[in-house]
């Protein structure tokens, strides 16, 4: 009985932690604590060899109805914090209709949000949800559950400015984090579509082509029988509404933790039709993206069984597509606030 009396124990010690979740990002990490696959309350199932056989039917019902009582005061706080999160909303959104009127200067929208528009128009005409997640994450959904563990060569690529006093919490150096926290929120699990624009964070030298900051869009596709065909034909078309219908691309294998298989993106030069220019430096070819399938390891993680589900992953980097399409000499200029850059996008 001493199993069934630690399931009870979890249960009460899960109950006790949700009381004290007051934000969105507290209930991520109370999800993975206890709810995910491997979550402590999850987790007991796997004790069940443990139990003598005349005892796994209580056992079983005693996890179950843990589990149920869990995640039924899991939802009924997570739908507490977004009514929340909508009144705040509301509040701070509140027009006062007797304020004088204001004249408006016409001006030139800045080509990061040029692009972002553009690329999230296309993906919402596709399907898919926008989540924008937040500039500022937790070690668990920026980097281990996106399978790159403390010590893993692959956060040398990421320099990282972490808060001053707390190792837990840094700049999300990439926007896969909001992947994370959709495939660790979606309960139950099934299908998710959606693409993750916004900025992100890495300590690197600020030159023409580099900054500490920048932006990406990133896009995650977790379903039933998910293939790299199926990941092909997304980017094909994406790659034919934003630089032109005549463009083909190829991928190039390549590495990202997030994924396995992973590939680089290329796409046909938009400047020459392929034929060989300065812009692709005589190749034909623009490397534009990098995408692969998601790693089951990710998957196992968030609560998925990569038996069952799979998925592809994709990031393009906003800077990167402005500067190709507008033919922007220097990164530093789409933030330098400078008026006489932005009034060449009038119209755009």
């Amino acid at each position: 009985m001493d199993c069934i009396d630690e399931a009870t124990k979890i249960k009460e010690e899960a109950l006790k932690a949700l009381m004290d979740v007051k934000e969105e990002g507290q209930l991520g990490l109370f999800f993975a604590a206890y709810l995910a696959k491997k979550g402590a309350v999850s987790g007991l199932m796997s004790k069940m060899k443990e139990i003598p056989p005349e005892l796994r039917a209580t056992f079983g019902a005693a996890v179950n109805a843990a589990r149920k009582a869990v995640e039924e005061v899991y939802l009924e706080k997570k739908d507490e914090i977004e009514a929340w999160k909508l009144k705040k909303k509301f509040e701070s959104e509140k027009i006062d209709i007797t304020l004088p009127g204001r004249t408006c200067l016409p001006g030139g929208k800045n080509p990061y949000h040029v692009v972002i528009d553009e690329v999230t128009k296309i993906f919402l005409d596709m399907g898919y949800e926008v989540a924008e997640g937040r500039d500022v994450e937790s070690d668990l959904y920026n980097f281990e559950l996106l399978n790159v563990p403390k010590d893993h060569p692959a956060r040398d690529m990421q320099d990282t400015f972490y808060l001053d006093g707390m190792k837990e919490l840094l700049l999300r150096t990439q926007t896969s984090a909001a992947q994370a926290h959709a495939m660790c929120e979606e309960n139950p699990k099934g299908p998710i579509q959606l693409i993750c624009p916004g900025k992100a964070y890495r300590r690197d030298d600020d030159d023409m082509t580099h900054s500490h900051q920048f932006a990406q869009i990133e896009g995650l596709v977790i379903g039933e029988e998910i293939s790299m065909a199926n990941l092909k034909a997304t980017l094909e078309l994406f790659v034919r509404k934003m630089f032109g219908e005549k463009r083909e691309i190829r991928l190039r294998s390549s590495y990202f933790p997030f994924t396995e298989p992973s590939v680089e993106v290329d796409v046909s030069c938009f400047n020459c039709g392929g034929k060989g220019c300065s812009l692709c430096k005589g190749t034909g070819w623009i490397e534009i993206l990098g995408a692969g399938m998601v790693n089951p390891k990710v998957l196992e993680a968030c609560g998925y069984d990569s038996k069952k589900y799979s998925g592809f992953a994709f990031g393009v980097g906003v800077e990167r597509v402005a500067m190709l399409r507008y033919g922007c000499d220097d990164i530093r200029r789409i933030y330098a606030n400078d008026i006489r850059f932005l009034d060449a996008f009038q119209g755009k």
